[in-house]
């Protein structure tokens, strides 16, 4: 099975590293110095990590045959793949591949059924569960221990615990008023 892991951003520096978004949670693994990754688009990979390094909080990649600032900027917001086992799951119980939660039924707390989960979105501070709803609309859900208490793989089920009007813009709360100033 085959995973995004991370998307290249902009060239730094001219010797042909990249700067990467992760999209993985264990990128010391699967973005270590030697793995070979697919790509999207397959017409420049696939790609060997030559090193990889920190540098003010961002991921930093150079890869083998990428030798200057014009070859690594070639390379700009192509996915990164890795093949991977479809038994193998994450060493933390509260992480999980995107293959494993598309398709689960997303259900509340009660059991009111809210749809199915049709993509993650992988966003810089948080991922969004993007859900089917049953009369085909989308529904956007923070992926939140907050919002999304349980996943029971078992079960093919998310529960659900939304705020008052994430799933209903009718239940909205308005915190504040400009007229109440």
């Amino acid at each position: 099975m085959q995973l995004v892991v991370a998307r290249i951003g902009r060239a730094h520096g001219i010797k042909g590293e990249v700067t990467v978004e992760v999209r993985t949670d264990e990128p010391e693994l699967r973005l270590a110095p030697g793995a070979v990754l697919a790509t999207e688009s397959s017409s420049v990979g696939p790609l060997t990590i030559a090193t990889g390094r920190v540098h003010s909080g961002r991921l930093l990649l150079r890869f083998e045959g990428v030798a200057d600032r014009t070859a690594a900027e070639a390379l700009r917001n192509t996915l990164l793949i890795a093949e991977v086992d479809p038994e193998e799951v994450p060493e933390d119980p509260e992480e999980f591949y995107d293959h494993q939660l598309i398709d689960l039924d997303v259900v509340t707390r009660d059991g009111t059924e809210i749809g199915r989960i049709s993509e993650i979105s992988h966003l810089p501070y948080q991922d969004l569960l993007v859900v089917q709803r049953p009369d085909g609309s989308e529904v956007l859900i923070p992926f939140v221990s907050e919002i999304v208490p349980e996943i029971d793989l078992e079960e093919q089920r998310a529960v659900v615990d939304p705020p008052p009007g994430l799933l209903d813009d009718s239940q909205a709360e308005i915190a504040s008023s400009r007229e109440d100033s």
